[in-house]
């Protein structure tokens, strides 16, 4: 613990040296974090990495105007206090919890950003009693307001039409390898897969409750052993696929779904009614796996519809023929 922060401190307790000193250590912060955004941005998104640098030079620029300004009023030794010694004081999120977020949402965090040191700002214009303090602090709210604008003019000089148009490509890829192509196999491992073993024991048991438990049996063990194995698989280092992660979750999750859609009818305890609309949700999942390729994978619809549909039928076929045997 910090000697002297031993409790985080009341805004209102603070003093205009230490109200300078938190501006100080905030901007530091700041720019930083849009620096390390950068970093995060440069390979895929080089047009708007320039736009971070851009806005993490701004923050320097603020930072050695409060310094200026401290020296001026109190001398070079600046205390220590950041923004965790303050009770209420707004906090950042840590930059590696933005690893993996999108261009998107990282860019309506630094958003966030700005209106944040915005009301900071202003609230500690108005606690200042010295003139030169008070316009500075105001100033620099007011440029935190603009940020939108010079974010703007940033965008401006360094996305146009064309950077835009391949950063967008570049977002709707990576959302692609991520997240769709993962979700996708296992919708289809989950909703194909156990089609054979759900419609086997339905037709040999004729028991609801007993194809239930197999059916969400298979579903949840499909799903687990999905999840782990896209996980394994590839820790998106080299093939630019992202978060093993992610993409684990997206393919466990739905294959799970996929194979619960058809199981969960058969928690009605009349056979063929629970048959005939487990029938209804197979259908729904096939086409809903060709409308997805279609959709995500540019594969014409007819071609998935075919595809999905024979694989889909022919287990289905192989399933209820096991279970009448």
């Amino acid at each position: 613990m910090i000697p002297g922060f031993t409790h985080r401190r009341r805004f209102a307790d603070l003093s205009e040296q230490e109200i300078l000193a938190l501006a100080i250590s905030s901007e530091e912060d700041d720019a930083q974090i849009y620096r390390s955004y950068a970093d995060r941005l440069r390979a895929d998104y080089p047009d708007t990495a320039k736009v971070f640098d851009g806005m993490a030079a701004e923050e320097d620029t603020h930072r050695r105007a409060l310094i200026d300004l401290h020296e001026t009023r109190f001398g070079g030794a600046i205390p220590l206090i950041r923004r965790e010694h303050v009770a209420g004081f707004y906090a950042r999120r840590p930059v590696w919890l933005m690893e993996n977020l999108g261009i998107d949402r990282i860019r309506a965090e630094a958003e966030m950003m700005e209106r944040d040191a915005e009301t900071f700002y202003r609230k500690a214009a108005q606690r200042s009693t010295d003139a030169a303090t008070r316009k500075l602090l105001g100033d620099l709210a007011a440029a935190e307001s603009g940020h939108h604008d010079r974010a703007g003019a940033l965008e401006a000089e360094h996305l146009d039409d064309d950077a835009r148009d391949a950063e967008a490509r570049t977002a709707k890829r990576q959302f692609v390898l991520t997240w769709v192509q993962p979700g996708l196999a296992g919708l289809m491992d989950g909703s194909v897969s156990t089609l054979a073993p759900i419609f086997a024991t339905a037709f040999a048991t004729q028991d609801t409750w007993t194809t239930f438990l197999v059916g969400l049996a298979a579903s949840v063990g499909a799903g687990i052993s999905m999840g782990f194995t896209e996980a394994a698989s590839d820790d998106g280092e080299l093939s630019g696929r992202g978060s093993p992660v992610k993409r684990g979750i997206a393919s466990g999750v739905m294959t799970t779904i996929g194979g619960l859609g058809h199981a969960l009818p058969y928690l009605i305890p009349h056979f063929w009614t629970a048959t005939l609309i487990a029938f209804a949700v197979v259908f729904i999942e096939l086409w809903a796996i060709a409308w997805i390729q279609n959709r995500y994978m540019e594969t014409p619809f007819f071609r998935a519809a075919f595809q999905v549909v024979l694989g889909g039928a022919l287990v289905f076929a192989a399933g209820v023929l096991i279970g009448s045997g």
